[in-house]
């Protein structure tokens, strides 16, 4: 007390200030757990090891549940990417069970669960078949040979992929270990999208389209990669297994993830290159060029071939209002200022306007 009475009276303020605050804190400290039981209940805790083990054992035993509703998957998912349907597209991916065998083998790798990874890998591998042979027919028996939007977006996969299929793959295994959240595994499902490259794999063999059939193939094996990679590393984090039993599988998942990089980021490149291109195309063309300045441009597409671009470019225009020198010279016009050699398709779609006027409704 005496030691107090003896300090500036600033300071004495100053440590009044300090205890209230304490005070303060201490007492919504108490305030925090009065009737609530240290909020035991609102604690979040993950799956008992028996537990998980038996649910993912289940999901990667290749039941004819599993082969029933990968094949109606298969067959969904095709109609619709026939169909250019995101809507049906999506309804594929919500039912394909093929999910649960490769959230298996993550868990199997973090385990160290020799037996289980065989079980989803031969799991995974049927499925795998299942679903490009049911593809296959499926687009065989049904004859369209035009390629829409939604089959070419899964035959050119980038970095971007890669990153969805590990942010998905680290999601599956942490919604399988948790039952509050179990809900979120179609959510899953739907982001990594699984069948529907397979399918495009289908209907790439049907249609004898190997590059297409090559390029959803490289999206799936990203896919499958990341879930498994991404997913082990959860398990191993939530004390799932340990880092010595799964070092060799993931020591495998980093050397194929390292090939499968390769062709992802070249296409990335080409990627942000032709949307670079066709950026800096569309504001010549809308802007420094008086050829297209009355038409309505329906698109423009960029497509970069070995030493030069291809330049397609819709247009809506009056017919005869646009000739092959105007074409000519904004060709050329492109390549000064892009840099490179440029091939130039134009494509006019004829307008016809038909005008009726008060004069007009008089004549009988």
């Amino acid at each position: 007390m005496t030691v107090l009475l003896s300090l500036n009276p600033r300071y004495i303020i100053y440590i009044r200030y300090i205890l209230r605050k304490i005070n303060r804190k201490l007492h919504f400290k108490e305030l925090w757990y009065q009737d609530n039981g240290n909020w035991h209940w609102i604690k979040e805790k993950a799956k008992p090891v028996a537990s998980l083990n038996r649910s993912l054992w289940r999901l990667s035993v290749p039941s004819f549940s599993f082969h029933f509703m990968l094949g109606l998957s298969a067959i969904i998912a095709t109609l619709g990417l026939l169909a250019n349907s995101v809507a049906i597209i999506i309804g594929a991916m919500i039912i394909a069970p093929l999910m649960g065998p490769i959230v298996g083998m993550a868990y199997s790798i973090a385990m160290g669960n020799r037996k289980l990874l065989r079980r989803s890998s031969l799991t995974i591998l049927k499925g795998i078949i299942l679903t490009i042979l049911a593809s296959w027919v499926t687009a065989s028996l049904i004859g369209l040979e035009t390629v829409d939007s939604e089959i070419l977006s899964r035959t050119n996969p980038t970095l971007i992929d890669f990153g969805i299929a590990m942010a998905a793959g680290a999601a599956g295994a942490f919604a399988n270990t948790r039952r509050s959240i179990s809900d979120a595994l179609p959510g899953v499902a739907i982001a990594v999208a699984l069948v529907p490259p397979l399918s495009v794999v289908g209907i790439g063999l049907g249609l004898g389209e190997e590059e297409m059939a090559m390029g959803a193939s490289l999206l799936f094996s990203t896919n499958l990669i990341c879930i498994v990679f991404f997913g082990t590393l959860v398990f191993l984090f939530q004390s799932y297994g340990n880092i010595e039993r799964a070092k060799k599988g993931l020591a495998m998942s980093t050397v194929i993830m390292f090939f499968l990089g390769i062709p992802l980021t070249l296409s990335m490149r080409e990627l942000i290159l032709k949307k670079n291109i066709r950026y800096q195309i569309s504001n010549l063309i809308v802007y420094e060029t008086e050829t297209f300045a009355n038409s309505d441009i329906k698109l423009i597409s960029v497509v970069p071939k070995k030493g030069y671009l291809t330049v397609a470019i819709e247009i809506a225009a009056p017919v005869d209002s646009i000739s092959q020198k105007q074409v000519d010279l904004v060709r050329n016009f492109l390549a000064d200022n892009i840099g490179k050699p440029i091939d130039l398709k134009v494509t006019v779609i004829p307008i016809t306007i038909l005008e009726s006027t008060t004069q007009n409704s008089n004549i009988r």
